[in-house]
């Protein structure tokens, strides 16, 4: 290992949130023990101050109270019953339906939220996500994002009282996690020399793709490793039906459009 290496090393041992951030994973199994009302103010307090498009916040955050609620949620959400049993369930919407209400308020006639204003959205939901994810994890809570919850449009407009321009981007579970998760190690990463370019994109070469699976996957041969994952990923039921979904809130939240 080289010296500038070992150097950033010892820097991430000392840096507490440098440290937080390469300890965190998923977490899927809780204790049974309440997220404190302190606590669930930190964390919401922490989203609401990451970084946003023209200080908008373009989204809006549900916390998810209703047991019954919680429970509906575990089944759409390709039936991952942990989702019923976290002590804090956070739903994090891309809304541009705010802004749009507070120009109308004012009485001005602006045009309708296009698809600039849609991804814009998009970010800032998925930034103050992190911040509580991360906010979380100084806390000792474990976290997990559901993306599932852009499966199933229809059903969960009308569980969540959506409208075309509030859109479910993530969800996301917090509690204190088990003895066995908090043991169980974090999946390796792809090497930073396959993720990390220098000005522009380039595609890799087969030769590259094969040693950054390698890498992070030593054991596995790549042709079934590949093979196993496609099957169980990208081309599950769960992944066309999301795909399904986001397409249908991206059309209508497009619908009638004014942007060019």
């Amino acid at each position: 290992m080289g010296t500038a290496a070992m150097l950033a090393g010892k820097e991430r041992a000392m840096n507490p949130i440098l440290r937080s951030l390469h300890e965190r994973k998923s977490v899927r199994s809780f204790l049974d023990m309440p997220v404190e009302p302190s606590v669930r103010s930190a964390i919401l307090e922490a989203a609401m101050a990451a970084p946003t498009a023209g200080n908008q916040m373009l989204y809006t955050i549900l916390d998810i109270k209703d047991q019954t609620l919680k429970n509906k949620l575990a089944v759409s959400c390709d039936n991952q019953a942990f989702i019923a049993k976290a002590p804090l369930v956070l739903v994090f919407l891309a809304d541009c339906r705010r802004w749009l209400d507070m120009f109308t308020e004012a009485a001005i006639t602006a045009r309708k939220p296009g698809m600039g204003d849609f991804l814009l959205a998009c970010e800032d939901a998925m930034v103050a996500a992190q911040n509580a994810v991360v906010a979380a994890q100084s806390l000792g809570l474990g976290s997990c994002y559901i993306g599932d919850i852009l499966e199933r449009r229809e059903e969960h407009m009308e569980l969540l009282a959506l409208d075309r321009y509030t859109v479910p981007i993530a969800m996301l579970v917090f509690g204190y996690p088990s003895e066995q998760q908090l043991a169980r190690p974090k999946p390796k990463r792809f090497n930073q020399s396959y993720i990390v370019m220098t000005d522009r994109y380039h595609r890799l070469s087969g030769q590259e793709l094969r040693a950054m699976l390698a890498e992070s996957h030593p054991s596995e041969d790549y042709e079934t490793f590949m093979k196993a994952f496609c099957d169980r990923k990208y081309m599950s039921d769960f992944s066309v039906e999301m795909s399904r979904s986001a397409t249908a809130y991206a059309m209508e939240f497009l619908r009638d459009s004014e942007a060019p």
